[in-house]
C-alpha cells in the first residue's frame, strides 16, 4: 500500500531514521551526521524515467557542515560515496513508502560517476533517483534505480543500477 504523502520535511526524516515515520517494520534512513538528506520535495509510485517509481530530495550546502573539516585537509570537498550512500537511502525510504518492510541495505551499482566537486561554496544538491525495477523474493524486496545529483544546476554524480534490498525480518 502506497504511503499517501508525497513529500517529507527533515523533521520527518529524522522520524525515519528511527524508523518511526510509516512503521516499526519498514527500513531506516541513516540517522545523525550521516542522515544527508533535508527534505523529500517529490515521491511517486508511477512517475520517473521509468514510469516506475521517482524521488527527487535536497540536501543545503553551507561551509560549516561536518565533512568539510575532514576532506581533504586544506581542500574541503564532500566525499563523493556519501552522495552515494544518500541516493541508496532514497531508494531504501522508498520501498518503505511503498509499504514493504525489512532491514534496507546496499547491496550495489554498476556503476558510478563522480563529475564535480560539492565545495563549501556550494548551495544546494539535488538527487533524482529514476525506480527501474522491484523484485519480490521470499526473504528480500530489491529495489532497482537511477540516480543523478545536480549541485547549483550542474550534473554532479550518475549512478547506474543502484541495488537496495531490504531483509524481510522473520
Amino acid at each position: 500500500m502506497t504511503h499517501k504523502k508525497n513529500f517529507f520535511s527533515k523533521k520527518e526524516l529524522i522520524i525515519a531514521s528511527y524508523g518511526k515515520l510509516f512503521n516499526n517494520k519498514n527500513p531506516k534512513l541513516s540517522s545523525g551526521k550521516l542522515l544527508l538528506i533535508d527534505n523529500i520535495v517529490k515521491i511517486t509510485k508511477d512517475g520517473g524515467e521509468y514510469n516506475k517509481g521517482y524521488v527527487e530530495a535536497n540536501l543545503y550546502i553551507h561551509p560549516k557542515i561536518w565533512f568539510f573539516s575532514y576532506h581533504f585537509f586544506n581542500d574541503p570537498i564532500m566525499p563523493g560515496c556519501l552522495g552515494l550512500d544518500s541516493m541508496f537511502q532514497l531508494v531504501g525510504f522508498y520501498l518503505g513508502w511503498l509499504g514493504f518492510e525489512g532491514k534496507g541495505r546496499a547491496l550495489g551499482v554498476r556503476n558510478v560517476k563522480f563529475i564535480r566537486e560539492v565545495l563549501p561554496e556550494s548551495k544546494k544538491l539535488t538527487y533524482y533517483i529514476n525506480l527501474k525495477r522491484i523484485i519480490n523474493k521470499n526473504y528480500m524486496i530489491i529495489g532497482i534505480a537511477t540516480g543523478t545529483a545536480i549541485i547549483d544546476s550542474k550534473l554532479i554524480y550518475k549512478a547506474n543500477n543502484l541495488k537496495v534490498g531490504l531483509i524481510k525480518k522473520n
